[in-house]
């Protein structure tokens, strides 16, 4: 079996007002769908990251990849390396907040683009669903959280007309987000993205929601935008409302002081990113859950080896999420449920992302009681609607932004807004 053809195809979609510790979410997402074709007729899908950086590595590895055996994910290692070698990436704005846009996670990211479409292929073949490739599923449905934002109600450039989920600032509007979600897929636990607005007021929702929904675990997450000395004041605050402290303060040493400090657990997709911080962080104690995701971490078997080097040294281990569709949707919850100790439910956008613009058939995958379930279908269990790729991608052309920066997009709302970190 060999690679005949690989299609890469920036797409866009609406992406909601949504705040978070670099300022604005922009009026669309951009993601990349990759199609990997063989000769004996079997066509493979992945979903990754479509800023202007991450396709161009895209576009310049897929013509590498004919006539490779998708079995062969070392030939596709190595032709990932050299590419990357030769193109020397840049950073894009943000990157703190989507490693997988890091130049440093140039090799991981576009590797694992074309190797979740290579297990899809290989599946196939085989007629089996992707996560018995992956050792079998140890869990057929997959937990996620409800993840709140604190957002406008519309964009100040009014694109498109205003979602349907609208303001959320107070204490009230996050609450009712919270119970919106939570009744639409029944999710079990919550989390609150943070740094964004004055720390005592987020923690004020905080304990508004735990009263609200007094046996859900909750958690927060300010994306490092909280000094060392209001990270520990805010931890005082929540006493023991966490099930745990996401990524409150920066870096690796910042974390270790803080867990020394208050001794809660800390969870990170910030400052564990790669292996040789995983390594330094279990030095330092930085953190004790790793929130995983095989869009930068470089796959999904890396993401297995992550969560045994978890395992290893007792780390807790989740996912972490950005703006996604269906694809990428199932290609964490196929890896998950995979992963014996995942300990806590993942994270997912997916419910931000509107019902009609979804690239694979059926429209968009249903989340129950909280979970995502893996069937017996070949592969991601997933095919591409053609249409609404065709759709998408128009929108891409048509939407001029290729590249998120949410700090050119807060300076339309706030024209003196500068990148500081951490901010309060």
């Amino acid at each position: 079996m060999k690679i005949t053809r690989v299609t890469v195809t920036p797409i866009a979609f609406k992406d909601g007002p949504l705040l978070n510790a670099a300022g604005i979410h922009e009026p669309y997402a951009l993601r990349s769908i990759i199609e990997i074709e063989t000769d004996n007729g079997y066509l493979g899908l992945g979903e990754s990251y479509g800023d202007a950086p991450a396709l161009a590595l895209l576009d310049k590895v897929k013509g590498e990849l004919v006539g490779l055996d998708p079995f062969n994910l070392n030939g596709l290692r190595a032709i990932v390396r050299r590419v990357v070698a030769g193109m020397a990436p840049a950073s894009a704005p943000g990157a703190e907040l989507a490693p997988g846009s890091h130049a440093s996670k140039a090799v991981s990211n576009t590797y694992s683009a074309f190797e979740v479409a290579c297990l899809d292929v290989q599946a196939h073949y085989l007629k089996v669903p992707l996560v018995d490739l992956l050792g079998g599923a140890v869990r057929k449905e997959v937990p996620f959280s409800a993840y709140l934002f604190f957002k406008y109600a519309q964009h100040i450039d009014t694109p498109y007309a205003p979602d349907a989920w609208g303001e959320a600032l107070s204490e009230e509007q996050i609450v009712a987000q919270a119970r919106r979600m939570i009744d639409a897929h029944g999710f079990e636990s919550i989390k609150l993205k943070a740094g964004t607005l004055p720390p005592e007021h987020e923690v004020a929702c905080i304990k508004a929601l735990k009263k609200a929904f007094p046996n859900a675990p909750l958690r927060i997450d300010p994306n490092g935008n909280w000094s060392l000395e209001t990270a520990i004041r805010m931890a005082e605050l929540l006493g023991d409302d966490l099930q745990y402290y996401e990524d409150p303060t920066p870096g690796l040493e910042g974390m270790a002081e803080l867990h020394k400090r208050t001794g809660l657990p800390l969870a990170t997709n910030m400052v564990v990113t790669d292996f040789d911080e995983l390594r330094r962080s279990v030095a330092l104690n930085s953190v004790q859950i790793v929130l995983a995701d095989h869009h930068y971490w470089g796959g999904l078997r890396d993401t297995q080896q992550l969560a045994k080097m978890c395992d290893v040294f007792g780390l807790g281990v989740s996912m972490h999420s950005n703006s996604h569709l269906g694809i990428s949707l199932m290609a964490m919850s196929h890896v998950a449920a995979a992963v014996e100790n995942l300990s806590y439910a993942c994270d997912t956008h997916y419910p931000w992302q509107e019902a009609d613009e979804e690239v694979i058939k059926g429209g968009k995958l249903p989340i129950r009681n909280g979970c995502v379930q893996i069937t017996d279908a070949p592969g991601l269990g997933v095919e591409l609607d053609r249409d609404q790729l065709a759709k998408l991608h128009e929108l891409y052309l048509s939407c001029g932004i290729r590249q998120r920066d949410d700090v050119a997009q807060m300076r339309k709302y706030k024209p003196d807004w500068k990148a500081v970190k951490p901010r309060f």
